[in-house]
C-alpha cells in the first residue's frame, strides 16, 4: 500500500497486519470523527480525521524506530475514540482526565472487527490496550511522544504557526535515544516547546472553543435525557451524531443546537457565567540530544523553564464564560 501522509509525505505499507487493521470497520469509523469535534464539524479547526492522526502516529513512531509492535499500537491508540472526540468527556465529566475513551478502550475493541483482525496475524487484541506500554508512542507529558507530536504537527499549518517546510525541518530533527524521541538540534526543541503552547492557546484550550464544546456536551445531555439519542450513539460519526441531534423538536434543544455556531462568541464574566469550564493547558519540555545524553529543554535554557511555568502554573484554568451571539 502507498499512503499519503500530508505531513510525512509518500509511506510504503507493506506489513500486512498494518493494512489489514487500516481496513477494519473500526479504523474506517475514525474517517469520519474528527480530530478537534465539533469546531472542526462546523468549519472553525482543520477537518483532520482520526484516521489521519491514528496513521501519521504510526508512521511517525515507524520513522523513530519503533518495533512493529509498537506500530500496530500507534495506529490503533485512537479507534476507541466517540464522535465529536473530546467533547464526549464534556458529556461524562471527565474534564480533567479526558479519558473517556481510553476508558471504554477494552470493551469497544472487543466489540469489533479487530480481535479476529489481530488473531490472524498471530496477535492478541488486549497486547494494544496500554499505549503506556509503548515508549515512542505515550509518555507522560511534557514528554514528546509519537502522538503528542503528530496532532501538534498536523494542526500547525491550519493554525498559521507554521509552514509545510518549517514543519518538514522540526521533523528531520527528531531522533530516538533510548526508544524515546528526543531532539537533534535546540533551535528546533525551542521551536517545538514555544509553539506547542501557542497551539494550546490558539485552539485546545483557546476560550471560543471550549465554550462550543461546553455547548455541544450539554446538547447531547439534553438530547440523552429526552431519548432522542442514546450512549451508544456516541459510537457513530460526527455527522450521524450531528444529524440524529438535529431530529430531536424540543424547543430547548434546538435553542442550544442553534448556538453551536462560528457566529456564537463568548465573553469572561466572573460575576453571572452562563457556565464554568475547567480546561487542562498543555506544554511540551522536549528532550535535547548532546554529546552526553539527552537533557530535557527546561534544563538548559532557563528562559524557557520560566515561561512554561508562568503559562501552566497549575496545568488547568476555570473559564467563567458568557454567551454572546451574533447574527451570521
Amino acid at each position: 500500500m502507498l499512503y499519503h501522509d500530508s505531513i510525512y509525505g509518500p509511506a510504503e505499507i507493506s506489513e500486512p497486519v498494518l493494512i489489514d487493521l487500516m481496513e477494519s470497520a473500526a479504523m474506517r469509523r475514525l474517517k469520519g470523527v474528527l480530530q478537534h469535534g465539533i469546531t472542526a464539524l462546523i468549519g472553525i479547526t482543520a477537518p483532520t480525521s482520526r484516521f489521519e492522526h491514528s496513521v501519521g502516529t504510526m508512521l511517525l513512531a515507524r520513522r523513530m524506530g519503533a518495533p512493529l509492535e509498537e506500530q500496530i499500537a500507534a495506529l490503533l491508540h485512537d479507534v476507541s475514540h466517540t464522535a465529536f472526540s473530546h467533547v464526549i468527556d464534556f458529556v461524562f465529566d471527565s474534564r480533567e482526565g479526558r479519558s473517556y475513551h481510553e476508558e471504554k478502550k477494552p470493551d469497544y475493541v472487543a466489540a469489533s472487527d479487530l480481535p479476529a483482525r489481530l488473531a490472524a496475524h498471530g496477535y492478541h487484541w488486549r497486547d494494544f490496550l496500554d499505549d503506556g506500554a509503548f515508549p515512542i508512542l505515550e509518555q507522560p507529558a511534557p514528554a514528546l511522544c509519537a502522538d503528542r507530536l503528530d496532532y501538534f504537527l498536523r494542526g500547525c499549518s491550519h493554525l498559521g504557526l507554521a509552514t509545510p517546510a518549517g514543519i518538514e525541518i522540526a521533523v528531520d530533527h527528531l531522533v530516538a535515544r533510548d526508544g524515546r524521541i528526543a531532539v537533534s538540534n535546540l533551535a528546533v526543541a525551542r521551536w517545538l516547546a514555544y509553539t506547542y503552547i501557542d497551539s494550546d492557546q490558539a485552539s485546545w484550550a483557546n476560550f471560543r472553543e471550549v465554550g462550543l464544546y461546553e455547548l455541544t456536551a450539554r446538547a447531547i445531555k439534553a438530547a440523552m435525557s429526552l431519548g432522542i439519542i442514546g450512549e451508544a450513539d456516541v459510537w457513530s460519526t460526527d455527522q450521524a451524531l450531528w444529524a440524529k441531534l438535529h431530529r430531536g423538536n424540543d424547543p430547548a434543544l434546538r435553542e442550544l443546537l442553534a448556538l453551536i455556531s462560528p457566529d456564537t462568541r463568548f465573553v469572561r464574566d466572573e460575576r453571572s457565567p452562563a457556565f464554568r469550564v475547567r480546561t487542562k493547558l498543555r506544554t511540551i519540555d522536549p528532550a535535547v540530544l548532546g554529546d552526553e545524553g539527552t537533557v530535557p529543554l527546561s534544563a538548559i535554557d532557563s528562559e524557557f523553564a520560566r515561561y512554561r511555568a508562568d503559562y501552566s502554573g497549575s496545568g488547568q484554568t476555570v473559564l467563567p464564560m458568557k454567551i454572546v451571539s451574533l447574527p451570521g
